[in-house]
């Protein structure tokens, strides 16, 4: 029989800390880009973790060249190329929770359209949860589209990018039979962005930070609140409620990053951004609800935690978003 799977009432208040830092990485994408080029804010956003994480990796060790090569393949699709797009869209002027929306949708796109690779058998009740889920996105995108705030039609594409981009970081990780400790990965993606974006920045001229206050806040707000506490929330919570709970906490992300930019930017949170909103939700828990393992015997069961089965998810330095990169769990679990 499948347990009941929730979070325990000592741990919710830390869930509550944990979706208010991962959907402050939306916010602080806002606050940067206000002042600078994306590439100026990614680079001074990743090179001081990059100098505090290659210590560790030089002590520790980063594996052989193959995995090596792999996970900065993964780093730079679930790391560099999301954040790049989440920023781009921003930036642009798409909605801080539209972008959070948009961008959320990818584990409902993984588990509906990836079952022979996750092995998880694809319900019925499943695409009934996709359909509903990107209904809801149509409709935040939709309604934030229309609320005349000038933000060109094709940028909304631009979080989309972001998404696929997780979804083939999920295909490769899953794909790779030796991984590196989540730590160790995570510092390896990191270097990679810092990489990526120091590149980026000296090849468009837009290495030079400005001089503005509100510059460096937004960067000591990227790092301490969205790297290092959300990010230190996420594997304390890991470790205490499991992958499914966290799981269903990191679809609230949407929600808390609309009310921060209603409250923040004065962003529209109308009727049909809560409609919106409330069928993402509704998505999220058919498909967790119809989601099937199929066990060596090749039969069919719920899973009492998805991270004993099949999965658990890495997550990588995001705007707040997750890549959920999935792979397999050994024989204890989490």
């Amino acid at each position: 029989m499948s347990k009941q799977i929730g979070i325990p009432g000592a741990a919710i208040g830390l869930g509550a800390l944990f979706v208010a830092c991962w959907s402050s990485g939306f916010i602080g994408a806002k606050l940067g880009s206000a002042d600078a080029p994306v590439a100026t804010v990614l680079m001074w956003r990743f090179v001081p973790l990059a100098l505090l994480l290659v210590p560790f990796l030089v002590r520790s060790g980063v594996g052989g060249k193959a995995g090596l090569g792999r996970q900065i393949l993964v780093g730079a699709l679930s790391q560099s190329g999301y954040l790049l797009t989440v920023y781009r869209a921003i930036g642009l002027g798409v909605n801080t929770g539209t972008t959070a929306l948009i961008d959320g949708i990818q584990p409902l796109v993984v588990a509906a359209l990836a079952g022979p690779l996750l092995g998880v058998v694809v319900t019925g009740r499943q695409w009934l949860g996709l359909g509903v889920g990107v209904a809801g996105v149509a409709l935040v995108t939709w309604s934030d589209a229309t609320s005349g705030h000038g933000t060109p039609l094709w940028a909304y594409l631009v979080p989309f990018a972001g998404m696929c981009c997780l979804v083939a970081a999920t295909f490769l990780d899953r794909r790779t039979r030796e991984r590196p400790s989540p730590l160790r990965a995570v510092a390896i993606h990191c270097v990679t962005s810092a990489v990526v974006f120091t590149a980026l920045a000296v090849a468009t001229g837009a290495v030079q930070p400005p001089a503005s206050a509100r510059f460096w806040i937004a960067m000591a707000w990227l790092i301490v609140f969205s790297t290092l506490g959300g990010y230190g929330l996420y594997w304390l919570l890991l470790d205490r409620v499991g992958v499914t709970s966290v799981n269903t906490l990191m679809f609230l992300v949407p929600a808390a990053t609309t009310i921060w930019g209603t409250l923040m930017f004065g962003e529209p949170f109308g009727g049909w951004t809560v409609t919106g909103l409330a069928l993402a939700l509704a998505a999220t828990w058919l498909v967790s609800r119809g989601a099937k393992v199929r066990n060596a015997s090749g039969r069919c069961s719920a899973p009492a935690d998805v991270s004993r089965s099949t999965a658990s998810v890495r997550p990588s330095s995001g705007a707040g978003g997750v890549s959920t990169a999935v792979r397999r769990s050994g024989p204890a679990g989490r």
